[in-house]
């Protein structure tokens, strides 16, 4: 390795990343029509004409259509211009996340901004971008991030504000993607275990609140619903617990193979799960394609996430790095969650299932992402960073080893070498 340079670290377009991504989008294209598609076309109607016909399956396409000039638009800026206006980014958002609490609320939350043409943004999922953003400008300022309590407080604060706003508006599932996003981040940043233990602390107090909040708050009571129903959903089959054993009976009724696309009398197309085609899109997955077609998509996010993980071992700029962390760990939780709610193992949030689940906001949002990630590994430097790293001399004396610490720089002596 000549002139600390390593090939796999070298700038290049991730063409890999990039069809990836698109695989899951057109997953979600056809699966958002399998949930929405009208029984009452003939069954050798084209795919395309199927898609069109499904007034969410068609927006989605358009937004997948739409998404290349997004991505080309995001990759073409050098990552250090997000650098510089993070903070701008930041506050837009913030400012979003105040006006939509005056807004009206769709199922006791008021997360959703109307935009026109029947369309609605939600800002919560951009706030998740703006704090990979500035969450990787912090901790590439500082060598040692969280070393200091004021540090620290300025960290968890990018944090804390726009997870206090948002859990205002009663969008419980962002809050806990932002969560995971932020400890994730300072974890592979270098954070100290101290205080890395003591967020983990601060953070089961939260959990608690939130319970808390659950029990004593209005809109009778469906946030404590959906805890009791996770507990044992077949004591609350007409509440909280229908649409857990319904999402496992479509699952379950997919068996192995599934029973195919667009098929009429479904349980997907009867509607008997509810959100089938949004955030428990993956139980019309499991009915359709069975249990072989849901492994195989599990293993394509796996996939995508494992690139992520090896594009970021191979940048050495740490601000292009932790933004990288940062959208692998939004994908992560969001996949994680998803897939675990609607086969019962955790309780129900509103988490969409990454490029799959309807909604223009979340896969703006997760297409954004991947495109930093590509705009990172296309403009990064493939030199080994120059930084100071102790070395230790013994002396040759024979009475006792006197030793003394020497810094040298490691990318000049790669040069030499």
């Amino acid at each position: 390795m000549m002139g600390g340079e390593d090939r796999r670290s070298k700038p290049h377009f991730d063409f890999i990343l990039l069809a990836l991504m698109y695989m899951l989008v057109a997953i979600g294209v056809v699966m958002i029509s399998v949930a929405t598609f009208n029984p009452e076309l003939s069954a050798d109607v084209p795919l395309l004409n199927r898609i069109m016909n499904s007034e969410s399956g068609r927006w989605q396409a358009i937004f997948a259509l739409a998404s290349p000039a997004a991505v080309w638009f995001i990759v073409s800026v050098p990552y250090e211009h997000f650098r510089s206006y993070a903070r701008l980014y930041y506050y837009a958002v913030l400012f979003l996340l105040v006006i939509v609490l005056g807004a009206s609320s769709i199922r006791n939350v008021s997360a959703w901004l109307e935009v026109g043409l029947g369309r609605m943004i939600q800002p919560a999922e951009f706030a998740k971008l703006t704090i990979i953003l500035m969450l990787a400008r912090a901790m590439a300022n500082n060598p040692k991030p969280m070393n200091t309590f004021r540090d620290a407080f300025r960290i968890m604060l990018v944090f804390a504000v726009p997870a206090g706003i948002t859990m205002m508006q009663g969008e419980i599932g962002s809050v806990i993607v932002m969560a995971a996003i932020f400890y994730l981040m300072i974890f592979f940043g270098g954070s100290d275990w101290k205080w890395l233990t003591f967020i983990a602390l601060i953070g089961a107090i939260m959990i608690g609140t939130v319970i808390t909040y659950g029990l004593i708050s209005g809109s009778e009571n469906f946030r404590l619903q959906r805890i009791l129903s996770f507990l044992d959903p077949a004591k609350y089959p007409r509440s909280g617990g229908y649409q857990i054993l319904n999402s496992e009976q479509a699952i379950g009724s997919g068996g192995l193979k599934g029973i195919g696309l667009f098929i009429p009398g479904s349980l997907s197309q009867l509607n008997f799960v509810p959100e089938d085609w949004t955030d428990f899109i993956f139980a019309t997955v499991g009915e359709a394609v069975g249990f072989i077609g849901c492994l195989l998509i599990v293993l394509l996010y796996f996939v995508t996430l494992l690139r992520m993980l090896y594009l970021a071992r191979y940048t050495f700029d740490k601000f292009g790095r932790m933004i990288i962390i940062g959208v692998m760990s939004m994908m992560f939780i969001h996949v994680f969650q998803n897939v675990a709610m609607t086969i019962g193992l955790m309780p129900i949030t509103g988490i969409p299932l990454p490029f799959i689940s309807y909604g223009g906001s979340n896969l703006l949002t997760n297409i954004a992402g991947v495109s930093l990630v590509l705009n990172v590994v296309k403009n990064r430097s493939n030199a080994l960073p120059s930084y100071s790293m102790p070395v230790t001399i013994a002396s040759t004396h024979r009475s006792r080893a006197g030793k003394k610490k020497i810094y040298v720089n490691k990318t000049r002596q790669a040069e030499e070498a």
